[in-house]
């Protein structure tokens, strides 16, 4: 079985939006994230406020980004702290990058210096929650309104990133409440909240084609993992088993967790 030598623990935060962080970590064989990039460390789900580059840790608040120095893991030490404005929500780590998500916008800054992080730009948007993945040269960002967001709009913005310094959006596609969300190849996996989990087949980002609606399934965030995807959901942590190539999703089991 694909996981069988995944060791790892959940660690799940609530946020300032009353949904849920979700990070993996721990000895995961192959050392990669769930987006499939190289790491030393471990996995993260869209609406972690935390993630690990190398020796570095980087947190987000609602307003800042914070560098961690963690070599020696039992005496970390700050390296910097940059001011992000306000309703900072998410991070998200992609190559040399870190993607960090706002209720203003999305946020770029390089990793070319891993203590002092430098923007490179700022992709805005309506006032709303917005987790963000990224895969190649675009950007997956959901945007949700409701109370807590500050907005009416409920979306799927994909955003042209070839050139971080001049972020476009490319398509929006409507959605119902979406909340976190994760990628593996042209698998698109959203997180609909009370409105279930869905599966989208994006190789035609111009026609992205929904394949699988769960309805009857509370998601928060989703973390895909070789053919394996993880779902956070009011109820318990739930997998399932993928296949991208042939738009094929299954139920395995779930963890019931009670809300804090």
């Amino acid at each position: 079985m694909k996981i069988k030598n995944i060791l790892f623990f959940i660690i799940i935060i609530s946020s300032c939006d009353m949904s849920s962080d979700l990070s993996i970590g721990g000895n995961i064989s192959g050392d990669v994230q769930f987006n499939s990039e190289s790491s030393s460390t471990g996995i993260g789900g869209s609406m972690a406020r935390f993630t690990i580059k190398g020796e570095y840790l980087y947190t987000v608040d609602s307003d800042n980004l914070k560098t961690f120095d963690i070599k020696e893991r039992k005496n970390p030490e700050i390296k910097s702290e940059v001011s992000l404005g306000w309703g900072v929500e998410t991070i998200f780590p992609y190559g040399e990058n870190l993607f960090i998500g706002a209720q203003s916008g999305m946020h770029i800054y390089s990793l070319e210096n891993k203590e002092e992080p430098l923007w490179l730009s700022t992709y805005e948007h309506l006032t709303s929650c917005d987790p963000v993945v990224v895969q190649d040269d675009f950007a997956f960002v959901t945007l949700r309104g409701g109370t807590e967001c500050f907005g009416f709009n409920n979306q799927l913005d994909i955003v042209d990133v070839s050139n971080l310094k001049d972020p476009k959006l490319f398509k929006t596609y409507d959605m119902i409440n979406p909340h976190g969300l994760g990628i593996d190849g042209n698998c698109l996996f959203i997180s609909e909240g009370d409105y279930g989990l869905k599966m989208f087949d994006i190789t035609n980002l111009e026609d992205i084609k929904l394949t699988k609606h769960f309805e009857d399934l509370s998601s928060l965030d989703v973390i895909p993992y070789q053919g394996i995807l993880m779902v956070i959901g009011g109820d318990g942590f739930h997998q399932y088993s993928y296949d991208c190539e042939n738009t094929d999703i299954s139920y395995i089991s779930t963890i019931p967790i009670e809300r804090l």
